[in-house]
């Protein structure tokens, strides 16, 4: 079996003429370089060098291995530079995010990405965050922008992303019903069953005093945002995500009793996956997400209508 080290004292020697120069070069003794020849030689069946030439000449198999050794420490080096130069990858990366992000900052993170691997290939996929983790797990996906952690027993390295605040909103003929009537007047408008912020809406409404609210379920986040625009139902949607309509007037925010949970994002990859590469990823995603934040500070002070009831769970 021939490895790198001992191709490499070959070429050098072709190269050079020289056991010592080789030797100088390489930051070896010559014993070391003449048992990585004779190694050589011992594994091809074959005298590939003629010692008693002065310089040290190949021989004529030795010519036509040289130039076939020397091709494949180029290759080496070649592939060796992919990881010494991290904006030079230029592989795909099969990424999943869920639709509030792809509806937020991700433009933004898209344009810098380009910018920063300009060879990269993108392989996209937008879904709620227990089917984009089931990909990850099937290795169908490299890296998530999720909610919740990795299946148990997956390799995977995850940090923090971002946070969005969670509201209700309607369309502003409702308000004066809603102030009548209270907040179960009308169905909810949330994500489908299987995602998070569904269960998490059952057990806020549950606490309010609403045991078996209406919940029209939308697998968008622009499907929910439509049809509470459309006078449907109450919205339950990241604030940031409808402020321009809320300022627009095409919805109104409730004031809530107390807080709805906050979605909070992560960033998960496959510890395998190119580590370094996958950091640097990260790192852009949480800037976005940073600057978008910042951005859109004023979005919490959105004016706010109160038409939930005084006696509402307030725990």
């Amino acid at each position: 079996m021939v490895d790198f080290k001992e191709l490499e004292a070959f070429v050098w020697v072709v190269r050079l003429g020289s056991f010592r120069k080789v030797a100088a070069r390489l930051h070896l003794t010559q014993p070391s370089i003449s048992d990585r020849i004779n190694r050589l030689e011992a594994a091809v069946g074959e005298t590939l060098l003629e010692r008693s030439a002065r310089p040290i000449q190949p021989t004529l198999r030795g010519r036509e291995f040289f130039t076939h050794a020397e091709r494949l420490l180029e290759s080496r080096e070649e592939a060796l530079r992919l990881f010494q130069n991290e904006e030079a990858f230029s592989g795909t990366l099969r990424l999943g995010i869920i639709e509030t992000i792809a509806n937020s900052w991700f433009p933004e993170f898209m344009r810098r990405l380009a910018q920063r691997y300009p060879q990269l290939t993108l392989e996209l996929t937008v879904d709620i965050s227990p089917q984009l983790h089931q990909r990850l797990a099937d290795n169908d996906l490299d890296m998530l922008f999720a909610m919740d952690g990795a299946a148990p027993g997956l390799a995977v390295e995850e940090t923090p992303l971002c946070t969005y605040a969670m509201g209700m909103f309607i369309a502003p003929q409702h308000v004066d019903r809603l102030r009548d009537e209270g907040p179960g007047s009308l169905p909810f408008i949330s994500f489908s069953k299987q995602a998070r912020p569904y269960t998490e809406l059952v057990a806020y409404l549950t606490e309010q005093g609403l045991e078996a609210p209406r919940i029209h379920c939308a697998s968008t986040l622009m499907t929910i945002a439509r049809m509470s625009i459309e006078g449907l139902g109450i919205g339950v949607l990241p604030v940031s995500t409808v402020a321009d309509s809320v300022r627009r007037g095409e919805l109104v925010r409730l004031a809530l009793p107390r807080p709805l949970p906050a979605m909070i994002y992560e960033t998960l990859w496959r510890s395998a996956n190119y580590p370094r590469f996958s950091r640097s990823v990260a790192r852009l995603a949480r800037q976005c997400a940073e600057r978008y934040d910042r951005d859109h500070a004023d979005d919490s002070t959105l004016p706010q209508v109160k038409v939930w009831a005084d006696t509402g769970n307030k725990n």
